[in-house]
C-alpha cells in the first residue's frame, strides 16, 4: 500500500500501479479497507492479535468439545480397558466424532481401542456354570464358587471367576453389622481356644415359623475345633430335657467334649443341665449376657443358616423342616466349602473304594444338599 501511494505521487494511476506491484484491484482494495492508516509495525502487532484470538477461539470450541465429550461418557471413573472402550465407541457415534478425537479425552491409546479382545474357548461354559452355581447357592460368594469349580474337576483361577462374577453382576452385597464391647470372659471363644477335636462344643437356639405362621425352634451344636454341625433338633417346643437328650446321643456316639459353649439362656444354665453336664465330665463355659460374639462360632454357624436357607425356604409343615434343614446341615457338613479351612468342608464324606471301583465314577455335576458329592477318592487299608 505504501508502495502504490509512492507510484500515484510519481504521476502514475492507481491501476498502473496496482498492476505494477501485482495484485489485484480487488486485493488492493480490501487491504486498504483493512490496513487503511496503518504502519507496518502496527499491521505486524495486528496480525499476531488475529492469531492469538484464532488460538484462543480454537481452545475455547476444544474445551468446550471435552466437556461435552465427558458429559456423553459413562458416569464413574472408568478403570477398566474394556469400559474405555466401549464409552469412546458411544461418544464417537453419539457425537460424530473421531475416534482420534474421542481417544483424547479419556486418556485411551488408539491401539488399545482398537485391540479385539480375545477369550478362552471355554468362557462360555464356564460363565453358564458360574451362573447355575450362584443361583443354586445365592449367598455364596466368588471363592467359594471357585472351590465348587474346583471340586467339580475345572482347573480355574479365582481371579478369572471373580472377572466373570463382576462383569454378570453376581456381588452380593452385605451389611456390615454393629459390633460391640468383647469382654473377654472365662466362656468367650477369645480366652477359651479350641486346641483339637472334641475340645469346646457349642450350641445355641435359632427360631423359625412355618407358612401358618406357628413358631418352632431348633437346637444347634457343633465342634468349634472342626466346624462341623453335630446335630440339628427341630421341634416346635424345646426343653431343658430335650437338651439333655440331644447331648446325651452326642456323648455317646463321639465322647464328651472338654468344654460346651453357650449363652445365659434358661434352656442352657437349668440346674438339671448343669448338673447332667458335670456328672459326665464336662465343663460348661457360659458367655457374658448380651454378648453374644464371644460365642462367635455358634453365632457364624446361625447367621450362615439364616442366610443360606431360612431367609429362602417356605415351610409348610413341620416334618418338612426337619427334613430340609437335616439335609441342609449334611450338605454344610460335606460339601460346602468352609473359608477358615481353607475353602474344604468340616467333614467330607469318606468313600471306601472297592477293587472293581475307579475314580471316573465320580459325578462331576453341582451337589445337591441332600446328595453330598464325593470330590475326594481316598482309599484307606
Amino acid at each position: 500500500m505504501r508502495q502504490v501511494d509512492v507510484l500515484i505521487a510519481q504521476g502514475r494511476t492507481v491501476a498502473e500501479a496496482i498492476r505494477q506491484i501485482g495484485v489485484t484491484e480487488v486485493t488492493y482494495y480490501r487491504w486498504r479497507s483493512e490496513y487503511g492508516g496503518l504502519k507496518s509495525d502496527q499491521v505486524k502487532r495486528l496480525k499476531e492479535l488475529e492469531a492469538e484470538n484464532a488460538r484462543l477461539r480454537r481452545a475455547v470450541s476444544d474445551l468446550t468439545l471435552d466437556k461435552m465429550i465427558l458429559k456423553e461418557a459413562a458416569k464413574g471413573k472408568l478403570l477398566s480397558p474394556a469400559r474405555r472402550r466401549a464409552c469412546v465407541d458411544h461418544v464417537g457415534a453419539e457425537l460424530d466424532l473421531s475416534e482420534r478425537r474421542v481417544c483424547r479425552v479419556p486418556g485411551q491409546h488408539r491401539s488399545t481401542q482398537r485391540k479385539i479382545s480375545a477369550f478362552p474357548d471355554d468362557e462360555a461354559a464356564l460363565t453358564a456354570d458360574i451362573i447355575a452355581l450362584a443361583l443354586q447357592y445365592g449367598r455364596y460368594g466368588y471363592r467359594r464358587i471357585t472351590a465348587l469349580l474346583r471340586d467339580a474337576g475345572r482347573l480355574v483361577n479365582n481371579k478369572r471367576v471373580e472377572r466373570i462374577w463382576r462383569r454378570e453382576g453376581l456381588k452380593v452385597p452385605q451389611k456390615q453389622p454393629k459390633r460391640g464391647r468383647l469382654w473377654l470372659n472365662d466362656g468367650s471363644c477369645i480366652r477359651l481356644r479350641p486346641e483339637n477335636p472334641n475340645h469346646v462344643w457349642s450350641y445355641d437356639f435359632v427360631e423359625d415359623h412355618t407358612h401358618d405362621g406357628r413358631k418352632f425352634r431348633m437346637l444347634n451344636i457343633m465342634d468349634e475345633f472342626t466346624r462341623e454341625c453335630l446335630a440339628i433338633r427341630v421341634n416346635r417346643k424345646l426343653k431343658a430335657v430335650d437338651v439333655i437328650d440331644m447331648l446325651s446321643d452326642l456323648f455317646i456316639l463321639r465322647g464328651v467334649p472338654g468344654h460346651i459353649r453357650s449363652d445365659n439362656g434358661s434352656k442352657f444354665v437349668a440346674k438339671a443341665v448343669r448338673e447332667w453336664i458335670a456328672a459326665v465330665g464336662a465343663k460348661t463355659a457360659y458367655i457374658e449376657p448380651g454378648s453374644p460374639w464371644e460365642n462367635g462360632y455358634c453365632e457364624s454357624f446361625n447367621s450362615k443358616l439364616q442366610d443360606e436357607l431360612l431367609k429362602g425356604e417356605i415351610f409348610y409343615t413341620l416334618k418338612e423342616a426337619q427334613i430340609v434343614i437335616e439335609c441342609w446341615r449334611r450338605h454344610y457338613n460335606t460339601v460346602r466349602p468352609h473359608s477358615s479351612l481353607g475353602y474344604r468342608p468340616p467333614a467330607p464324606e469318606v468313600v471306601l473304594w472297592r477293587h472293581n471301583q475307579s475314580c471316573t465314577n465320580i459325578d462331576p455335576r453341582p451337589p445337591q444338599w441332600g446328595r453330598p458329592s464325593r470330590s475326594s477318592c481316598r482309599q484307606y487299608s
